[in-house]
């Protein structure tokens, strides 16, 4: 069986963004990603290499920033007030968030700066603007159920809980 869309397919990947140090592995957490091909559910530049792919296939791949999480815009900051994130006291200028946003969802962001009642951040995610290097390798490829499909996302092991 070969990836395409409304497969659900399930990989381990390591990503780095020109650097040694990868910024982050499935590897590491021991589970693969499971995600429903197709519809959205990863970066259009990951989602196209892995067309065509079976099980035990183990690709490398770039994705430029267009395919992956857009340029970086200048001066794309925001004020926002401390009580819409959760632990804002742990919170330090540079670090990554996630901001949960009325027309879009969570929404990865960096804290630029911090006052006594609101936080500025960055709204660009913090991979904007990079060149991102993938190592792939596809563990399992199963057809989607029509629930997943309704969906539009994996259920069960490595995919989303109801």
């Amino acid at each position: 069986m070969n990836i395409e869309a409304n497969k659900v397919v399930s990989f381990h990947y390591t990503v780095s963004d020109g650097g040694e140090t990868p910024v982050d592995s499935s590897r590491e957490r021991g589970e693969p990603l499971t995600v429903l091909i197709g519809h959205g559910n990863i970066i259009p530049g990951l989602e196209k290499a892995l067309l065509g792919h079976a099980v035990g296939d183990r690709i490398e791949v770039s994705v430029a920033p267009a395919e992956a999480y857009g340029e970086r815009r200048a001066n794309f900051t925001q004020r926002v007030p401390k009580k819409y994130f959760e632990h804002p006291e742990l919170l330090r200028p540079g670090m990554s968030t996630v901001l949960n946003t009325r027309e879009s969802g969570p929404r990865m962001v960096v804290v630029h700066k911090i006052g006594s009642s609101v936080i500025d951040v960055d709204l660009n995610h913090p991979l904007a603007g990079k060149t991102l290097a993938f190592d792939v390798e596809i563990t399992a490829i199963r057809d989607a159920t029509p629930e997943e499909i309704e969906h539009r996302h994996a259920h069960g092991a490595g995919g989303h809980e109801h």
